[in-house]
């Protein structure tokens, strides 16, 4: 549900923050006075093309933000997960338009791009009176609705999970076969699977042939380096290291004779000696038994260099050729035993198809049945809303496949007809935004409740009524809002009369400067304006009576 909106800048709207609760919320005003710019707002939070024009004269940027509340919407929320974009079950839409043309967007305070907005959005509201931004006119959503209205969602979970388990063992079946070339397959895995077998190591072992080459090739200079080190420190020459620590001791050991507290230095001296002559002798052993064996050498040498013609033939780092390697056997025992491995696949997949096939046939008599109810109550609904005459008719298109569909036999089409006489064309194709907007009304009521968006906004709904069928309007859209959140722009007393919050859009001047203003109205505002707009430019006591007495009427209706 949307909870509140906030527009600055936008258009002749300078600021405006309003909160929005439950029920049906009407917006009026006078002609010209923006009462659509709720409307704009939410198309643009909705992922709409923006351009420099909605920005107010004088200032550099428009912003508009939105905020939902998630606690009945799971689609959005898991929407938000998956995308990684959710925030402790908040939804706050963001964008900010700039005089240039350029935009920018974000959820939950997180840079977004406006595909991502409109795929959320089309989980938090549906907007009704724009052909661009109807859900109704997709026939995918027309299909849903349908499936919704009907209630069969055990048996079109059983018909999309058959056919997507049998596309998958299809694709298995394929891998395994290979096709033409399988048996070519499988003697280039053999002789991959000889050359890797013979020179692949596991990382434990590859880590331990890299030392040894490093260790053979720089063996020469580890043998000397080694020995010139143990001349270093034991050696002859009297600059030796074990010899200058002896003359240290030899000068301390006089010294702690005169003073006790050297004894403890002393003693570090006597580990050190000691240290350095295992350090000595350890050097001396490691010189002396470095292994200087070319032959080994050649061998480690040509070992790697195999392993590094493998890296570059199978396009992977040395040590992933280990798992490259069970990679291969793998795949060679699934070729070699496809025979059974395919049969025992087939005849999941003959299974499966015929499970698909009853699911399907089914769901088409479900569908179909479903389809000719609503036809009715929406054709009921159309005349109550002042298309005496008028039908909805859905056409279910069977569609011509030997292979399982996740959707089903069949395509949905809504075909209507706001006229009598006229015949029946696709909902996509009605040409008046006021019918438009009265038929998915119509068909809003009578899935009321079956689809799974939080708010209905209803722009141009009642274009081209008044009278009796504007009330009748009026008491579908307090209806709808009685189990969906709905805001409605009207022009209209009877339509506003029903509304559970009533906002007034008004248009004020300066000499200077023009700007919007957006008020929530009290009972006694509410009565005022509804005398206005039933009396025109002179309100008298009589309209304020009538008004007065419409509102009671809605309320207790």
């Amino acid at each position: 549900m949307l909870t509140s909106l906030y527009v600055r800048h936008f258009a002749v709207v300078e600021a405006a923050e309003i909160a929005f609760g439950p029920g049906l919320t009407v917006v009026s005003g006078e002609t010209g006075a923006g009462k659509s710019l709720l409307v704009d707002a939410l198309m643009l939070l909705a992922g709409a093309r923006a351009d420099s024009g909605m920005v107010r004269a004088g200032s550099d940027r428009a912003e508009l933000a939105a905020e939902f509340d998630l606690a009945e919407l799971p689609e959005a929320r898991d929407w938000l997960q998956r995308e990684e974009l959710d925030e402790d079950g908040v939804c706050q839409l963001r964008r900010v338009i700039r005089t240039e043309g350029s935009s920018k967007a974000w959820i939950n305070g997180r840079p977004a791009n406006t595909r991502q907005l409109g795929e959320l959005a089309s989980l938090l509201v549906e907007i009704h009176g724009q052909h661009e931004h109807q859900a109704l006119l997709s026939r995918s959503h027309q299909m849903s609705l349908l499936d919704a209205y009907a209630g069969h969602e055990v048996l079109l979970a059983q018909v999309r999970d058959s056919a997507l388990q049998w596309r998958e063992l299809g694709a298995r079946m394929r891998k395994l076969s290979g096709g033409e070339d399988r048996e070519q397959r499988i003697e280039l895995l053999r002789h991959e699977l000889g050359e890797l077998e013979k020179w692949v190591l596991p990382a434990t072992e590859l880590t331990e042939l890299e030392a040894n080459h490093r260790r053979l090739a720089n063996a020469g200079r580890l043998a000397e380096g080694a020995a010139g080190v143990v001349e270093l420190l034991d050696g002859d020459s009297e600059f030796a290291l074990r010899r200058a620590l002896g003359r240290a001791h030899s000068e301390l050991g006089k010294l702690a004779a005169l003073d006790d507290k050297l004894s403890p230095l002393l003693e570090l001296l006597d580990n050190a000696t000691i240290e350095l002559g295992e350090a000595a002798d350890g050097l001396g052993r490691y010189a002396q038994d470095v292994d200087l064996d070319p032959e080994r050498y050649t061998e480690v040498d040509n070992h790697l260099g195999r392993l590094h013609e493998l890296s570059r033939r199978h396009r992977l780092p040395v040590a992933e050729l280990h798992d490259k390697l069970a990679g291969l056997r793998t795949e060679l025992a699934e070729l070699e035993g496809a025979g059974d491995a395919l049969d025992q696949l087939a005849a999941q997949r003959q299974r499966l198809q015929h499970d698909h096939a009853s699911a399907a046939a089914e769901l088409s008599v479900a569908r179909a049945t479903a389809a000719s109810r609503l036809d009715t109550e929406v054709s009921i609904l159309m005349a109550e809303l002042g298309m005496a005459g008028g039908q909805l008719k859905i056409e279910l298109e069977t569609v011509a496949s030997d292979e399982p569909d996740p959707q089903g036999r069949e395509r949905c089409e809504l075909l209507v007809s706001a006229n009598p006489g006229q015949p029946p064309r696709p909902l996509r194709k009605v040409a008046s935004g006021g019918e438009l907007a009265r038929i998915s009304l119509a068909i809003e009521v009578a899935t009321l409740g079956k689809d799974t968006v939080g708010s209905m906004i209803f722009d141009e709904v009642d274009t081209g009524i008044g009278g009796a069928v504007a009330e009748v309007v009026g008491q579908k859209l307090r209806a709808l809002g009685g189990q969906r959140q709905v805001l409605c722009v009207t022009h209209l007393p009877q339509v506003a009369a029903q509304g559970h919050a009533h906002l007034l859009v008004s248009k004020h001047s300066d000499g200077d400067s023009t700007h919007t203003r957006i008020d929530r109205l009290d009972a006694g505002g509410r009565r005022d304006e509804l005398a206005r707009m039933l009396g025109g430019v002179e309100i008298t006591r009589e309209t304020r009576a009538h008004a007065k007495q419409m509102l009671e009427r809605a309320q207790t209706a």
